[in-house]
């Protein structure tokens, strides 16, 4: 049987003439996997004949105009994928400037396809990213005229709606220069002043108030000219023309100040940085879900940038008691003299069993990973549980039942009393296999405290849920 197994090994002593008989057998009928032979074949006559049959397979892309399936958006990405790897491997080592026009023309190629299929998976934008990410590979070989690049570069990203050349001016700082560089910003503040044109407008001729509009368009052409400043300011070193493109609120913003402050502290400006931080600290939300690592971490590098230890633990203890932050408790507690750890762990430890909402406490102890700590909590405060945060339960019970099974039977009781107290039923299915977790735990069980046992837990439920007939036929099929 050996013989018979399709590996290379047995394949290649078939000879070259079974092998290609079986090829063309293979691909007869089917335009993808023809295609690709095609370029094998292609790669073997050198680089100008990959590039003339790369460049025909996207002519033949951009005139398309049906739509495209979710199955064969699939397959095109694919395809895309290993048209960058083709050029890559094949071109760039030999011909690095005609390795580039292709990967700028497959970049090109993004707001038609966009315009023919759903990309809510990212499949096409991701495709987009690699062939960015292979011209920054590329950059430092191309001897491309740098002003003409930053007219090409300058129009792309103006002209682009989907977001393929966002990256473009730093994949290609290397290969602009300083000439390059300065002739995109040149560019994008002539553009800043220069008059609406009639193709600006037509991108909002869904607004139907013309003073709107014109309002609109104006906003978005400066938004991409200011993007482009931003990332020329990176590209020079200019920390204070990367800031100026904000207003001093928006720089207090906790999707910005991160951005601002990593700038500042690369710059040797920490206390600028950490001025910023503050700032942008003294506004955040005190809702315990909504979190703003890059925020806080910022702010640590700030501290830690000045020397500032003693601030640096009190704002990870900070962090840690608003966020329940399992890494900024470990940071904390390698800071601390000897000893003083412990007395830190058991305050931590109380700060969990008692915040609030319990749900983030067991996302905590999820994270740690603690579940002792989680099953302590649980038994607690089982009355407390919102059965509605299944995103966070269902993995924690998961991880509870070999060692804690009271602890899971606990959590799966919390998803249950919620499907069926709210008539929840799109879950009853979830809560039918919860039910039958739980009689499966029973039997690891031998002391269910102050909660009920399995029995008379089921007893409890069916009194009070006897006319959820679907549900209880789920557990029957079940």
């Amino acid at each position: 049987m050996a013989g018979k197994a399709l590996n290379k090994k047995n394949l290649l002593e078939l000879g070259a003439d079974t092998l290609a008989d079986l090829l063309l057998e293979a691909v007869k009928g089917d335009a993808a996997r023809q295609r690709r032979v095609r370029m094998a074949l292609s790669a073997d006559l050198g680089p100008e004949a990959i590039t003339a049959d790369v460049r025909k397979r996207f002519a033949s892309i951009r005139r398309g105009r049906s739509f495209i399936s979710r199955k064969a958006q699939k397959k095109l990405a694919q395809e895309l994928a290993e048209l960058t790897t083709l050029i890559e491997t094949s071109i760039a080592p030999d011909a690095p400037d005609a390795a580039f026009d292709l990967l700028w023309a497959q970049l090109q190629l993004a707001a038609g396809l966009h315009e023919r299929t759903d990309d809510s998976w990212g499949t096409i934008g991701d495709v987009m990213r690699e062939a960015m990410a292979a011209i920054s590979q590329l950059a430092p070989k191309l001897s491309k005229d740098p002003e003409a690049l930053a007219d090409s570069v300058f129009e792309a990203i103006s002209d682009d709606g989907y977001g393929a050349f966002d990256h473009a001016v730093p994949a290609l700082a290397e290969a602009l220069g300083n000439a390059g560089l300065s002739r995109l910003k040149a560019l994008a503040e002539a553009a800043c002043e220069a008059p609406l044109t009639d193709a600006d407008l037509a991108r909002y001729d869904f607004i139907s108030d013309r003073d709107a509009r014109t309002e609109r368009a104006l906003a978005g052409r400066n938004r991409t000219a200011e993007m482009i400043l931003q990332d020329v300011a990176d590209a020079e070193g200019d920390v204070d023309s990367w800031l100026a493109q904000y207003t001093p609120e928006q720089l207090s913003y906790s999707t910005i100040a991160p951005s601002a402050a990593t700038r500042l502290l690369a710059a040797g400006r920490p206390e600028d940085a950490l001025r910023l931080i503050e700032t942008a600290l003294s506004g955040e939300s005190g809702d315990p879900w909504f979190d703003t690592p890059e925020l806080d971490e910022a702010h640590f590098a700030c501290l830690e940038a000045l020397g500032h230890k003693d601030d640096l633990r009190a704002a990870l203890w900070s962090r840690f008691e608003r966020r329940l932050c399992p890494d900024a408790l470990r940071r904390h507690l390698k800071l601390l003299p000897d000893f003083e750890d412990f007395e830190a762990e058991d305050a931590a430890r109380r700060i969990i069993l008692a915040y609030k909402p319990v749900e983030k406490a067991l996302a905590y102890c999820l994270q740690a990973p603690d579940l002792p700590l989680a099953a302590e909590l649980i038994d607690a405060r089982s009355e407390e549980i919102d059965g509605d945060a299944y995103d966070i339960l269902t993995p924690l019970a998961d991880a509870l039942v070999p060692s804690h099974p009271l602890a899971a039977v606990l959590v799966w009781r919390a998803m249950i009393d919620f499907a069926l107290s709210r008539a929840r039923s799109g879950r009853y299915g979830h809560a039918a296999r919860h039910l039958m977790d739980c009689a499966a735990a029973d039997a690891e069980i031998l002391d269910y405290g102050i909660h009920l046992p399995h029995a008379d837990y089921l007893g409890a439920l069916r009194k009070a849920h006897v006319r959820k007939s679907a549900f209880w036929e789920r557990l029957r099929e079940g």
